[in-house]
């Protein structure tokens, strides 16, 4: 069902969930090569226990091309168990990984990264683990492309405020949010990385796919999915 535009401005939304949590913290990793282990690194865990693995990654390892390709096996899967299940597949991944970067990059970013948008997300969709989403935020985080990511906790927020609809497949509905708020959007990578923080936060934390927590919500007096969707149930028990 297609939704009616937000009730209020990107901008007041923003700054009401800057109010309710306060002010990002930077984000740890923005370089590329970080962001695509951090993906891969770790399968269904935390964003404490992932980081947990990069940074166990970074001090037995290194996270150069070169190092990881030599690193003994044993030393890949004691890192990839810190990272949950699966711990050989993802062994796999970060070499994967590795040699996508020497071939590909030749361990450098930096050309691929400052390519037209287009060209950008799709060099770094040859990694694993890396798609539309990923491919957007690490071109955002490092700083290449101003460009609103979204992770799907983010991408569910917008769509209850009232900006896009839920269509056939994720990446449409990923454009289609992108499109609607596309023209309330700064282009400033402080704002910009802010925003993707904030969003995120609010979608782990209250605005959850199973029941969300709404009646804390500092959203909700503007939000379409509470008002159309969550207040009339309410008022009529």
């Amino acid at each position: 069902m297609k939704m009616p535009k937000a009730l209020k401005s990107f901008q007041k939304i923003i700054d009401e969930l800057e109010e309710f949590y306060g002010r990002p913290e930077p984000p740890k990793v923005t370089d590329p090569m970080g962001m695509i282990l951090l993906e891969n690194v770790a399968y269904l865990v935390s964003d404490e226990r992932r980081e947990q693995a990069l940074n166990a990654l970074r001090e037995r390892i290194g996270l150069t091309p070169p190092e990881i390709l030599m690193a003994h096996e044993e030393t890949l899967l004691e890192v990839a168990h810190l990272g949950g299940m699966h711990p050989s597949a993802r062994v796999e991944k970060l070499r994967r990984i590795a040699q996508i970067a020497l071939q590909e990059f030749d361990g450098d970013f930096d050309r691929a990264l400052k390519q037209p948008l287009a060209k950008a997300k799709k060099s770094l969709k040859k990694f694993p683990g890396i798609g539309e989403p990923g491919a957007e935020k690490i071109l955002l985080f490092s700083r290449a492309h101003p460009i609103l990511a979204l992770d799907s906790n983010g991408l569910r927020v917008l769509l209850r405020l009232g900006y896009g609809e839920e269509r056939k497949s994720y990446a449409s509905t990923y454009r289609s949010a992108q499109e609607a708020v596309d023209g309330e959007v700064k282009k400033d990578f402080d704002w910009l990385i802010a925003v993707h923080q904030l969003l995120r936060r609010h979608g782990q934390e209250l605005c959850k796919t199973v029941r969300p927590l709404c009646s804390r919500c500092p959203l909700k007096s503007s939000c379409r999915y509470y008002q159309e969707e969550v207040r009339p149930k309410r008022e009529s028990d």
